[in-house]
């Protein structure tokens, strides 16, 4: 799958769960049309399903357990995501850290299924380790910018170019995310000029009062000057 500008992770804010999530999505998806900017969504797990049977643009699980169907309560599977018509995971989020081999198992398991993965990781060198197991894209998240709305890309712009040069000299087919504190569309925009592939977001669209703005500004943001 061709991997989206704008990732919104609604994580679990009361202000995204439910129809909520499903109308955010929707507007993401209305915005993108009227922009050409590419958006993607990763609701809660029990939100995701309802979502992607709503919309069009590509919907990622939070979080997805590398084990096949079977006995295996509380789990969530790459083939259960994929049966649900989701297009991908995030993994290893800073707030739901998984061991290494699990982390790469899931990649495998996921690339198995034909779906994207999606690992997050808190530096330069974690992103690069995460680059070597060949997923789709690794999100370079500093965990201490999580949240704080201090981009990462106004705050760390050295580790996010330190980061790109890193993966894309040894795995130039693994996209490059950035993500933690991006809030505004000039954060959107100083962080493609950083050189990354797309940008991973949460609260600034999950618990913004007026959201379709919100994804508007974001949107601009990620267009090309000429745009």
């Amino acid at each position: 799958m061709i991997l989206p500008d704008i990732i919104v992770n609604l994580k679990l804010y009361r202000e995204a769960i439910g129809q909520r999530a499903v109308q955010i999505a929707r507007l993401a998806e209305e915005v993108g049309r009227e922009t050409g900017v590419a958006f993607g969504i990763a609701p809660s797990l029990m939100d995701a399903w309802a979502v992607a049977r709503e919309v069009d643009i590509p919907v990622f699980a939070q979080h997805v357990d590398p084990v096949e169907p079977g006995a295996r309560t509380g789990h969530v599977s790459p083939r259960l995501l994929r049966e649900y018509g989701l297009k991908g995971s995030l993994i290893n989020h800073s707030e739901r850290r998984m061991r290494l081999a699990d982390v790469r198992a899931a990649v495998r398991m996921l690339r198995g299924e034909g779906l994207a993965s999606i690992v997050c990781a808190g530096d330069p060198e974690e992103s690069l380790a995460a680059a070597a197991l060949k997923p789709t894209a690794v999100a370079f998240e500093p965990p201490e910018l999580i949240g704080t709305g201090v981009s990462v890309s106004k705050a760390r712009p050295e580790a996010v170019t330190r980061t790109v040069n890193a993966v894309r000299s040894k795995f130039e087919e693994v996209a490059v995310i950035c993500g933690a504190g991006v809030s505004t569309g000039e954060d959107v925009r100083r962080a493609f000029e950083l050189g990354v592939d797309a940008v991973l977001l949460a609260s600034a669209v999950a618990r913004a009062p007026r959201p379709r703005e919100k994804l508007l500004e974001l949107a601009r943001g990620a267009m090309a000057p000429e745009d």
